[in-house]
């Protein structure tokens, strides 16, 4: 049997052999079908420990349970970060005292937040080595050394899926893992998300190139979340009367969509009157909670569901949802809007949730500050293959 030194050494060629010509990487994504949370899953350390964690798309950067795992916090490979240093710079923080873990190195604490929960710490900042697989059905993995994470107290873990560790952050910030990735292993500082109510997955690529038709649209303002402009709603082609004011985010870990309480109410009311247009059988039933607006599913006809549209920069760039997107089965006999009453105090007058988000492909571009996208017609985010969106012919 190989020494362990000699394993070490044998990883680290490993390491180099895959990092030498790395085309893309490829993060499996599950939907916890009790917290309706995404949950992906990387490795962590020299000794490539599986770890699950929570898919948060503004987080600004990745955050670890290290008290009660002991397989991060003794990894061989694994470093806290000093204050008065530039990855402590680098994380776009001010230095401030750790949580305690280390208090004769000063080390450099970041603000950690769960966004389930909306818990926060102070966590330690810390470096070690992540795997991610190539591609979602190859063995061979990539390695990213030096990759910077805040390691957390247990209490953070607070809401998050069972088995969850931590939250893997994917926001427009300099260590979130798109950015991470980009000056790791040189990819674009871009990534592809494409979510399902089961299989998913988050791809980073070195090229920039798609196959898929995409309509883009600008990513606004410098927040670490993504947020666009929707200037008005269309719900089978009849716009509504109601002034959008503020920005759009999208949001991973809002399972679903939610709107000011003034646009909502506009909303369901053109909703339910286009809903009984279209079908006799969308009968309105009494709500079952989280939802406002609910529907007898006896003779429940998906192809008559109004088309939402979202309408951006311009008429000729729609965001639509179709009814896959926007009604959710909660029973045997009533269907529901997945479109939800979020009351007058939201800092964002609409967050599109998770389901919004499935089976969709998104291109988030943080160089250009664009966002395309491309809603599934036909199939689906769990048949998603890279081959299928990216263009390598250039």
């Amino acid at each position: 049997m190989a020494s362990p030194s000699s394993q070490f050494l044998l990883f680290l060629c490993f390491i180099f052999l895959v990092n030498a010509s790395v085309n893309s990487v490829a993060i499996p994504v599950v939907k916890d079908v009790s917290t309706l949370q995404y949950v992906a899953k990387i490795h962590h350390g020299v000794s490539q420990v599986p770890i699950n964690l929570v898919l948060d798309l503004g987080g600004p950067l990745t955050w670890v349970d290290c008290d009660s795992s002991a397989d991060v916090s003794s990894s061989s490979s694994r470093r806290l970060i000093p204050s008065q240093s530039i990855q402590c710079s680098r994380s776009g923080k001010s230095p401030v005292p750790g949580n305690g873990s280390d208090t004769t190195t000063n080390t450099c604490g970041v603000f950690t937040q769960n966004g389930i929960s909306g818990l926060v710490t102070t966590g330690d900042l810390a470096e070690d080595t992540i795997a991610v697989r190539s591609e979602l059905e190859d063995p061979s993995i990539t390695a990213v050394d030096q990759f910077l994470f805040s390691c957390a107290p247990t209490f953070l873990l607070q809401g998050l899926a069972r088995g969850a560790r931590g939250m893997l952050g994917l926001g427009r910030a300099p260590i979130s893992l798109p950015s991470q990735l980009a000056t790791g292993i040189g990819h674009q500082r871009k990534f592809f998300m494409c979510l399902s109510s089961s299989n998913g997955v988050v791809l980073s690529h070195h090229t920039s190139t798609t196959k898929l038709p995409l309509m883009y649209t600008p990513l606004i303002g410098k927040s670490q979340d993504y947020f666009i402009n929707v200037k008005s709603i269309k719900i089978n082609g009849n716009p509504l009367s109601v002034t959008i004011e503020g920005l759009t985010k999208l949001s991973t870990i809002v399972p679903y969509a939610t709107m000011e309480s003034s646009i909502y109410a506009t909303f369901a009311k053109a909703f339910t009157k286009a809903a009984a247009a279209a079908s006799r059988d969308m009968s309105v039933v009494a709500p079952v909670a989280p939802f406002s607006l609910c529907f007898s599913s006896k003779g429940f006809n998906g192809s008559a569901v109004p088309v939402i549209d979202f309408v951006l920069q311009s008429e000729m760039v729609k965001w639509r949802f179709y009814g896959s997107n926007s009604m959710v089965k909660v029973n045997e006999e009533v269907v529901c809007l997945g479109f939800l009453d979020g009351g007058s105090d939201l800092t964002s007058s609409i967050v599109l949730g998770g389901f919004q988000l499935e089976d969709n492909v998104m291109d988030f571009d943080l160089g250009t500050s664009m966002l395309g996208f491309s809603t599934l017609r036909g199939t689906c985010c769990s048949d998603f293959s890279p081959n299928s969106v990216l263009d390598e012919s250039l």
